[in-house]
């Protein structure tokens, strides 16, 4: 399991002893989702085992908060589209969720996966910010098998009628999506990599493999360990790429950028066309339209040329 930079994340308490062990039936949901009456519930001490048991399914962010909840809040995670369920709990009327989550500002905001909790931030953040924290969540959720998604009754009905008009995903596309819902992050490169030999123009596959491959390079990696590597070694450029995939996983373009176009200038030839490609793979994983990308691109042509 990769660690979540902890620049981001700090930790909190286990309360995966609370969790009731999976059933095969929930395991069966878990590969693909799960009905709820919300995409936003409300939790409290007294119902929190259901919640901590539907973690094992699909992500959940919680949001401890005193007077109301965040309208910001509410509005990012159903933008996610039933990644993620959100628990808004009561802070004041809640005080084992409040001491358990060591919540000491309102609101407190927290993810649970497959019964463990990491706290995320403290107190209001912009909607940018926000989605940030929460694709790195979904980065760890997708690393430890926590891959379904939550619908609504109403949501599913609607679901099912464009599934009906929308057509099906190319063969390797679709091969490469199974594979990472499975974990198996080789076999979906692999597909990717298919699919743009029967076309290279195919952008989807091309983003698809910078994703997946980035996914890759971190399972099974150490978030300190790798930093300890990068500062033991400062002009070493694996040791420096792998600190700059953490900061992506975490959406912190600009540091990854940073650190790779500073790195970029003491190398030789060799180490600039891999540190290129590794650039070109951030720029196609944030996406053109990233402002970020555009002045780290601006730089990387000025360097190469």
């Amino acid at each position: 399991m990769t660690d979540i930079p902890p620049t981001q994340l700090r930790g909190a308490v286990d309360l995966s002893s609370l969790l009731r062990k999976p059933t095969p039936e929930s395991e069966a949901a878990g590969a693909s989702g799960v009905t709820v009456s919300s995409l936003i519930v409300q939790g409290s001490d007294a119902n929190f085992g259901q919640i901590l048991e539907l973690s094992s399914t699909v992500a959940v962010i919680v949001e401890l908060y005193a007077g109301e909840p965040s309208s910001t809040l509410e509005t990012v995670i159903v933008g996610y589209a039933g990644k993620f369920v959100l628990v808004q709990v009561d802070a004041r009327q809640n005080p084992q969720l409040t001491q358990a989550f060591q919540a000491v500002a309102a609101p407190t905001v927290a993810a649970v996966i497959a019964g463990k909790p990491i706290a995320l931030y403290e107190g209001e953040v912009a909607e940018l910010e926000a989605k940030s924290v929460f694709d790195q969540v979904l980065t760890l959720a997708t690393q430890n098998g926590v891959t379904g998604v939550a619908t609504t009754p109403e949501l599913a009905e609607g679901t099912d009628t464009a599934q009906q008009a929308d057509e099906p995903l190319p063969p390797h596309h679709q091969a490469a999506f199974d594979a990472i819902d499975l974990g198996d992050y080789a076999v979906a490169i692999a597909e990717y990599r298919a699919a743009l030999a029967e076309n290279p123009r195919d952008v989807l596959a091309v983003a698809g493999l910078a994703q997946v491959s980035l996914l890759d390079r971190l399972s099974g990696t150490s978030a300190d360990t790798l930093r300890a590597a990068a500062a033991a070694q400062p002009h070493d450029a694996d040791a420096q790429m792998a600190v700059a995939d953490l900061d992506v996983a975490g959406g912190h373009l600009d540091d990854a950028f940073s650190r790779l176009l500073d790195l970029f200038v003491g190398l030789d030839q060799p180490g600039k066309n891999t540190v290129r490609e590794r650039l070109l793979s951030y720029f196609e994983i944030a996406g053109a339209e990233d402002p970020r990308v555009a002045v780290a691109r601006r730089r990387l042509t000025a360097l190469l040329f």
